[in-house]
């Protein structure tokens, strides 16, 4: 029987295969530390993202406009500062779970993050599933749902101002309905009845050159009056297509861009959630090796 441990000098001397074990650990370094540069990646961003729609929000408290109103969910959604913080603290808290349970090797803080991922996995996946296998049913759920609060709340918030802006803009289309441009009489600013100056108008985003050449300025009111006259001639100043139908069209066309982002979105979640899982049955083991 051979032992391990000698004396030597009034020394003593441990054979390297006892001090190999006494150091092994079944965590791995190289899992341990990919789950936590990325979630502090993803730590930044939502930190970020709280900052700027915190700056968002103060800023329209400061102009007087920033009251917010919660009676219903829509009031949540058409508030984009709100939105963006919210946001903003969901990653934060999610990732610096990851950050930490990965970094001091906790795992209920791992089990915490995984469970935060698969559930956001199995959200997307609902909603992918929705809008592919029933498209025309989303288009016309959405139609409903949000037209007539988008139109009606176009002046009230600054910020979904511009986002409507940029959107009709950049699909070049207006309003959001089959209705398209006539979705805009739904406004108390551009209805007919109005007696504001824009009234029977639409917003100059729906303007086809809403940007005069010569002079680079925009022409804020291109759209005055085009509800009064019919789709053909009303087409030769504006976009008369609602925004909801050109997305659809656009997303049909670029389809299998849109599939191929998806489906590498959902594998990254995949094995982010893999290596967490493996974390966390790394952790056990050595714990379970301790006790």
């Amino acid at each position: 029987m051979s032992n391990h441990r000698y004396h030597h000098g009034g020394g003593s001397y441990m054979h390297p295969r006892m001090s190999y074990q006494h150091h092994f650990t079944y965590v791995s370094s190289c899992v341990k530390y990919l789950i936590f540069l990325l979630n502090f990646l993803f730590w930044l961003f939502g930190g970020l993202l709280l900052a700027i729609g915190v700056y968002a929000f103060m800023d329209k408290l400061k102009d007087g406009v920033g009251w917010v109103r919660l009676e219903t969910i829509y009031d949540v959604i058409f508030n984009i500062s709100l939105v963006m913080i919210i946001a903003g603290i969901v990653i934060f808290v999610v990732s610096f779970a990851g950050c930490l349970g990965a970094l001091r090797e906790n795992t209920c803080l791992l089990k915490f993050y995984s469970m935060c991922l698969l559930i956001f996995f199995l959200m997307e996946m609902a909603i992918a599933i929705i809008c592919f296998v029933f498209p025309q049913n989303m288009n016309s759920f959405l139609e409903f749902q949000f037209t007539d609060k988008i139109i009606h709340s176009y002046r009230d918030d600054s910020d979904l101002q511009n986002f409507i802006d940029f959107a009709q803009q950049e699909f070049k289309c207006c309003g959001l309905s089959n209705a398209g441009y006539q979705d805009w009489s739904k406004n108390e600013y551009f209805n007919c009845s109005s007696p504001s100056v824009e009234k029977c108008g639409v917003p100059y985003s729906c303007c086809i050159n809403a940007t005069d050449i010569s002079s680079g300025l925009v022409n804020i009111m291109c759209g005055y009056g085009v509800q009064e006259h019919s789709v053909a001639a009303a087409s030769k100043r504006i976009w008369t297509s609602g925004c909801i139908e050109i997305v659809r069209v656009w997303a049909e066309r670029n389809l299998y861009v849109i599939a191929g982002v998806a489906l590498g979105i959902a594998f990254l979640q995949l094995f982010v959630i893999y290596l967490a899982k493996t974390l966390e049955g790394q952790i056990d083991m050595q714990k379970s090796r301790w006790s």
